[in-house]
C-alpha cells in the first residue's frame, strides 16, 4: 500500500517535470507494490488544478476522469477533526513551508497506518514517512 502525492502525479503527466522520467518508471512498478493505492480528494484537487495550469484543462478533466474511475485508487477524505489535526501540523511544520495538502496527507497515512508515499517532496521524510521511489 502507497500513498500517491500530487508530485508523483504531476511527474508522471508532465514531460518537462525534472522528475519524469523517475515517476514514469515507477508507475510501471506500482503493481508489485499493492492492487490498492492511495490518495486523497485535496491531492487530486491539486494534482487536477496544476495540470490544467502546465498543460490544458481539457488534459486535466480526461486525467481527472480517469483518476475518479480508477479501480486500484482509494481517494481518502478527511473528516473535519482531520482538517483541524492538520492545521497543527501546518503551524509545526511552518518553518518548513509544509503544504496545507501535505499536512492533511500526513493526518490521512497516519490515520490509515499508510507508512510510505509516493511522492518527491522532502517533507514527507521530515514527518516520518518512506518515500518511495527511493533517491
Amino acid at each position: 500500500m502507497i500513498f500517491i502525492d500530487t508530485g508523483a502525479f504531476i511527474a508522471r503527466y508532465i514531460a518537462r517535470d525534472e522528475h519524469h522520467a523517475a515517476a514514469t518508471e515507477a508507475w510501471e512498478k506500482l503493481p508489485t507494490i499493492g492492487r490498492r493505492h492511495y490518495t486523497s480528494n485535496f491531492v487530486l484537487d491539486e494534482t487536477i488544478t496544476l495540470l490544467g495550469r502546465w498543460s490544458d484543462y481539457a488534459f486535466a478533466a480526461e486525467r481527472a476522469r480517469h483518476l475518479y474511475s480508477s479501480h486500484a485508487l482509494d481517494i481518502l477524505r478527511p473528516s473535519q477533526e482531520d482538517e483541524i489535526e492538520a492545521i497543527a501540523l501546518f503551524d509545526k511544520y511552518a518553518d518548513q513551508e509544509v503544504s496545507f495538502t501535505d499536512c492533511i496527507s500526513f493526518v490521512l497515512m497516519r490515520k490509515h497506518r499508510l507508512e510510505r508515499a509516493f511522492a518527491f517532496d522532502r517533507h514527507f521524510r521530515l514527518a516520518g514517512f518512506e518515500t518511495w521511489p527511493r533517491r
